[in-house]
């Protein structure tokens, strides 16, 4: 009977159909992967040809362990490779991660992610270059030269590159020449100039300082996630720049369904901003959010007015003020909202704003006192004060006072207490 069992137990492991098989090695961790060859003969070399090889820490004591196991389950491989990926805090650029690439080269690889050790740095083998069906390639730490005569990844849809350098001339034209590339990600980033041209781009997320940043042609680009910083020369940069960078940045993404602009990105945009000029209308924008706005700055104050005003479809606004410096507000500037030309907009869709380090002053409580007088369909409006002192009552008391478009809509004032 014992018998019996066992050989059940065998029989129903070894009928498994082979996509369910698949599914199963696709789950597990890469070594036990391989452990699997003594369930049954009929999963004896089974680990030897699945499509995705995933390499990462676990079960790994040491670099040369890693390497070695890596080594030899590549010259054991039989079959294509759709995914290769190794992300391992153990691994250092070396002769064999060359070694990899070239074998890769001719597997038809379409998802390649490398990921070395913290702070470890290598420079990815020209091989990388003719891979033909790439559709993913993620690098973190890595250098790369395109030859002259690169003339791109044709099915490239997703990139990820994480303090990945390449020639200044290299990053426009690598790119350019990948014409269905749907998602860029482009992370820890010093005192470049980009101009992105990427008729396909869907998914931008950029990190770093920029010298320049312009979206020259990306019509379908749906979502921009801009994290920006700005060194000393990058001000002075900027400052001697005559055209309005909120042009460049905005002007060729006439989809943008959702904008996040993190630390200096208001900033940065509002290069060039000034009274009177007009901006192309964003048919599509539901969702802005924006960090670090200076509302001691005029222009940044602008540049968050003529994005609401110019996008019809708004429906929530997310906005935090910048606490780096408060100042004495000059006259002229309390005339502000007396003189600006958006007096007869409407946002007609707008039905959440969220407010945070709100301090109450003039020009802050103006751009409140905007938003409340023409929105007719807000709901909620949440407003989160730096701090509870004597001003943030003085504040409530004014907010009481201001008119409402919206008889439904909320003020709701959180205090978090230290």
């Amino acid at each position: 009977m014992i018998e019996a069992e066992k050989d059940s137990a065998r029989d129903l492991i070894s009928d498994l159909p082979d996509s369910i098989i698949e599914t199963i090695l696709t789950k597990l961790p890469i070594k036990d992967v391989v452990r699997t060859s003594i369930l049954s003969t009929r999963w004896r070399y089974r680990w030897a040809s699945i499509t995705n090889l995933v390499f990462d820490d676990r079960g790994v004591a040491e670099y040369d362990e890693i390497v070695h196991f890596i080594q030899k389950f590549l010259l054991l491989h039989d079959g294509p490779i759709h995914k290769f990926s190794v992300q391992s805090s153990y691994m250092r650029g070396s002769a064999e991660v060359d070694q990899w690439f070239l074998f890769l080269s001719r597997r038809e690889v379409k998802e390649l992610i490398i990921e070395l050790g913290e702070d470890e740095w290598f420079r990815a083998h020209s091989s990388l270059f003719s891979f033909k069906h790439l559709t993913r390639l993620e690098l973190v730490h890595c250098e790369l030269c395109p030859p002259p005569d690169f003339k791109g990844f044709m099915w490239l849809k997703h990139i990820d590159f994480q303090q990945v350098v390449f020639p200044q001339d290299d990053y426009d034209r690598l790119i350019a020449v990948c014409p269905l590339l749907e998602t860029l990600t482009l992370s820890s980033y010093d005192s470049i100039e980009l101009t992105i041209h990427a008729p396909n781009l869907k998914y931008l997320t950029v990190d770093g300082e920029f010298m320049e940043l312009c979206l020259a042609h990306t019509p379908l680009l749906v979502s921009a996630n801009i994290n920006l910083y700005m060194s000393d020369h990058i001000v002075e940069h900027l400052e001697q720049s005559s055209s309005c960078n909120l042009d460049k940045f905005l002007g060729g993404a006439a989809k943008l369904e959702r904008l996040v602009g993190k630390v200096y990105f208001v900033k940065f945009v509002s290069v060039g901003i000034g009274h009177g000029r007009r901006l192309m209308t964003y048919h599509h924008l539901k969702y802005i959010e924006l960090y670090e706005v200076s509302f001691e700055d005029l222009k940044e104050v602008l540049v968050v007015l003529q994005l609401i005003v110019n996008s019809p479809l708004l429906k929530t606004l997310q906005v935090s003020v910048s606490t780096a410096s408060r100042t004495k507000v000059e006259p002229e500037d309390l005339q502000f909202w007396d003189k600006n030309a958006f007096d007869g907009a409407t946002l007609h869709e707008l039905k959440t704003v969220k407010l945070s380090d709100v301090s109450g002053m003039p020009v802050e409580m103006g751009f409140i006192k905007f938003l409340l007088e023409h929105s007719p369909c807000l709901e909620e409006m949440t407003i989160r004060p730096t701090n509870m002192t004597d001003a943030s009552v003085s504040m409530l008391v004014e907010l009481a006072s201001f008119r409402r478009a919206s008889p439904q809509a909320s003020v709701v004032f959180i205090h978090d207490p230290m």
